[in-house]
């Protein structure tokens, strides 16, 4: 049975650009209140605040965090503060996880890359992109926020099964993360809530273009998607929106495609 989204809150971990934006405005349009934690520097100051001006301006709360989500510091904060937002509405709805700090170092030296990622770079990115959806989740349900009905998104990538140069510390991340989603699926059931990894398609966000090799990647990604054009971040706002619909905790544990089908796409066959 599908329900209205109106008068819940979501939490957005990386809200404030990319995929996590999108998905704050989409929910925003939905009726849901939005609280998001975000990472910026004071040059960009001016866009949050815009951002925030703009998912106020659908007729809904926005609350943000500008603070470092893998942080326990940041868990201690935001926690309790999400417990007064909410109030008696129930918790926290929907929570996403859409954190795309990592290392782009290659595991090896090679041409034009004098340096081997190090131990520290490594756990790193494996800490912020994947365990911290972990501490997160923890957190959340010792709070009470995470309630039957809720559902728990993880934002993940084909890259748990390609390899690119510089990718290699990520694709190690998207695919702990991919097992983290899967233990707490079957661990929260009982709880009565979902929880999911969304694998977008090859999607143009500031997380992509830093990658080295990522305009090489776009064209061929282009050229492959049946749909003739990439993932946009609305594509997978809407998968949100639509999957977060129900209280139904049936649908858990998996890695769902939000791709128009580029992984299964021959190459060059759809041109």
């Amino acid at each position: 049975m599908l329900k209205s989204l109106e008068e819940s809150w979501c939490l957005v971990l990386g809200v404030s650009s990319g995929i996590g934006r999108a998905i704050a405005l989409g929910l925003a349009e939905e009726g849901v209140h939005v609280a998001g934690v975000h990472f910026d520097t004071a040059s960009r100051a001016e866009e949050v605040e815009e951002l925030i001006g703009e998912i106020r301006g659908k007729g809904v709360e926005a609350h943000f965090f500008n603070a470092n989500a893998a942080s326990r510091s940041t868990r201690q904060e935001v926690v309790p503060r999400l417990a007064e937002l909410t109030g008696s509405t129930g918790g926290v709805r929907i929570l996403v996880h859409s954190l795309a700090f990592g290392t782009l170092v290659p595991f090896l030296p090679r041409a034009g890359w004098d340096k081997q990622i190090t131990a520290r770079q490594l756990e790193m990115t494996l800490d912020v992109m994947a365990h911290s959806l972990v501490y997160w989740t923890q957190d959340l349900l010792a709070a009470g926020l995470l309630r039957d009905g809720s559902k728990v998104y993880a934002m993940t990538s084909a890259g748990t099964s390609q390899a690119l140069p510089s990718y290699g510390a990520v694709s190690a991340a998207k695919s702990a993360l991919e097992a983290h989603v899967r233990q707490l699926a079957c661990e929260l059931a009982p709880q009565g809530v979902a929880v999911n990894a969304l694998r977008a398609g090859t999607t143009v966000t500031p997380a992509l273009r830093r990658i080295p090799e990522h305009v090489g990647y776009v064209e061929r990604a282009a050229e492959n998607n049946p749909h003739g054009r990439l993932t946009r971040p609305e594509d997978v706002a809407d998968a949100v929106a639509l999957l977060s619909r129900t209280d139904s905790s049936w649908l858990t544990g998996n890695t769902i495609g939000v791709d128009g089908a580029e992984l299964h796409a021959a190459a060059g066959a759809w041109g």
